[in-house]
């Protein structure tokens, strides 16, 4: 479809500060975009504008610079930090004679490689379309005429028009895909809300430690790497909770700044998980120097997706990474916890976790003594599954007494099933 320089393994990146304070970690964070991209970094160029020049994004004189590194290096790709104008983008592949990548190009080029289910993949080709069809007049500047002669006759469309119609198909042809995915994973959401199940979905900026937290908790092989998205498929596993119940926890794709807008909506149905759920916790790696930085960027994204609004606890990851640092919870004024310090790589902490989620997700607990005639065992056995008896003894006339505790959810259910239950109540 295009008439462009082969892609390589090697680059040249180009990173520009727009303020007088250089912060290095921008920098460190996109090498390690790159190298999370199996792409190797063959020579960093940096430099400081007031605003993006309009025709190379950088300077003129910038821009001969990356050029000529390219010539030396035998770099097939330049990869910029900052998004760039299809014009931009067209003028320095002209100048360098390689291909030039945008931040977007490259976060999408890493989802691509990270997709594994047929959603995932229909996802990011729905974002790689959508960025493709802003730039689709630099592959053929040389087709713009209409097609001619004996057998190419008809449509009196130009090559870029056949183009982008046939784009304009195939994106209505994914959306209307996930479309059906996200009515089903609605079906899903909507029987859990029905069986009153909680949902706890994982946010948080990406390589936080979410998926090795996941496994931890839920013993599941996510697959999970000290690399950017290494999640991108949403994974749904049942966790059981003190004084709760069961509970469905959901990893997620995770969040970085400037995380490109066609990325958001294309990831809408996995996002849903998030928008949907009871309580979110937003897991942090405490041993971030941008720490403060990182949360701003998720709170961002989750006003995006607008799941601001849904209750939060954050979980410190990565204590292990501090010295001296022991597993803990914060709480605010109400006793509420409201932040846990833990590390998923060793498990120290993850009690804590878990008796967080108590806290936060029970509610209000109710305690009952019941008398139950010996024909109720069902009834009995039914407490057992609910794991709600904290004592059981035989009275002397063959009935059994039961001192239950449990979630007042789990006892209102189980009395709308059981209109008969309150009378057993001693």
């Amino acid at each position: 479809m295009f008439d462009r320089y082969d892609a390589g393994e090697q680059a040249v990146l180009v990173h520009i500060w727009f303020s007088q304070d250089k912060e290095t970690e921008d920098l460190q964070e996109f090498e390690t975009l790159v190298s999370s991209s199996g792409v190797e970094a063959l020579r960093v160029i940096t430099g400081s504008r007031k605003a993006p020049h309009p025709k190379y994004f950088v300077g003129e004189g910038k821009a001969v610079e990356i050029a000529e590194a390219v010539k030396a290096t035998g770099a097939s790709v330049v990869l910029f930090d900052h998004a760039l104008s299809p014009a931009q983008e067209r003028n320095l592949e002209r100048l360098c004679e390689c291909r030039v990548i945008d931040r977007t190009g490259l976060i999408l080029d890493i989802f691509a490689q990270r997709a594994r289910t047929h959603e995932g993949k229909l996802q990011v080709e729905l974002a790689q379309l959508r960025h493709l069809a802003t730039r689709l007049v630099r592959g053929w500047t040389h087709l713009e005429r209409q097609k001619g002669g004996i057998g190419l006759r008809g449509p009196g469309e130009t090559q870029l028009e056949t183009d982008r119609r046939l784009l304009r198909n195939r994106i209505s042809q994914i959306l209307s895909r996930l479309e059906r995915v996200e009515k089903q994973r609605e079906q899903g959401r909507q029987a859990r809300a029905k069986a009153d199940i909680p949902t706890v979905s994982l946010v948080g900026y990406t390589n936080a430690g979410k998926s090795t937290l996941f496994n931890s908790v839920t013993s599941a092989n996510v697959y999970a790497a000290d690399q950017l998205f290494a999640t991108l498929d949403p994974t749904l596993r049942r966790i059981d909770v003190a004084d709760v119940g069961e509970v469905v926890l959901a990893d997620t794709v995770g969040f970085i700044r400037h995380l490109p807008h066609d990325l958001v909506a294309a990831f809408k149905a996995t996002l849903q998980e998030t928008r949907q759920a009871t309580l979110l916790l937003h897991v942090i790696d405490a041993a971030d120097v941008r720490l403060d930085e990182n949360i701003e960027a998720v709170v961002t994204v989750l006003e995006e997706i607008e799941a601001d609004e849904i209750p939060a606890l954050q979980v410190m990851n990565k204590i292990d990474m501090l010295d001296g640092f022991e597993p803990r919870i914060d709480r605010n004024d109400e006793n509420q916890p409201v932040r846990v310090w833990l590390s998923a790589q060793t498990g120290a902490g993850l009690p804590l976790l878990f008796q967080a989620l108590t806290e936060r997700l029970s509610g209000e607990i109710v305690q009952h003594q019941l008398r139950l005639p010996p024909e109720l065992g069902r009834l009995r056995s039914r407490f057992y599954q609910l794991q709600a008896i904290e004592k059981e003894w035989n009275e002397e006339d063959g009935s059994v007494s039961l001192l239950i505790r449990m979630p007042i959810v789990d006892w209102r259910r189980l009395c709308k099933q059981e209109p008969t239950l309150v009378d057993y109540i001693v």
